[in-house]
């Protein structure tokens, strides 16, 4: 037997990119309130999610059509509760949460309201933390003008890829070597 297509994350069934047949299975509708279940969505989420259990463009219109009459999707509010947790809880800065929502479809207008809601100093402090967990030398290692440099830029390297901007990483990485080296 074939694989029958990609894995659902949630469900862990095996899913098909063709066209369902009526009566195969559980409707667009109950598929949807199911992905709704397990987290908010956006609107471009649900429909790719629908689309790639294999509905057809109708039931996947009808659905969307349905969820938007039952005021189940919201990107905005999907935007906002999107950047206040992973911003809380994975400690990702404004670059990496502007990328996340676009790769979900929301719209570079919702996108900024949303970052909007970060508050410059909590992101500060965020990034603090982290590159203080993640500074590995003591201050005799770092009373070293290499061992500096090595590890300016590694905690560079993290706070980058964890999304921070720029000037907060300069910042954080000086003030956190400072303070282990006093």
């Amino acid at each position: 037997m074939g694989d029958r297509g990609p894995t659902d994350a949630v469900t862990g069934e095996k899913h098909s990119r063709e066209p369902r047949s009526a009566g195969s299975g559980p409707s667009a509708w109950d598929a949807a309130l199911r992905l709704l279940g397990a987290r908010a969505r956006s609107r471009q989420e649900m429909h790719d999610r629908l689309v790639s259990r294999g509905f057809t463009d109708d039931e996947v219109s009808t659905t969307m059509s349905r969820l938007d009459e039952c005021d189940l999707l919201d990107d905005a509010e999907f935007a906002h509760e999107w950047v206040q947790s992973r911003h809380a809880h994975s400690a990702r800065g404004r670059h990496a949460l502007r990328r996340e929502l676009r790769a979900k479809g929301i719209d570079d207008e919702i996108v900024a309201d949303a970052l909007e809601t970060i508050d410059p100093e909590a992101e500060r402090d965020i990034a603090y933390a982290l590159a203080e967990k993640k500074l590995t030398f003591d201050a005799d290692d770092l009373a070293d003008p290499n061992i500096r440099a090595k590890a300016f830029r590694r905690l560079s390297g993290a706070l980058g890829r964890r999304g921070y901007p720029p000037d907060v990483i300069t910042s954080v990485v000086k003030d956190v070597i400072t303070a282990r080296r006093e």
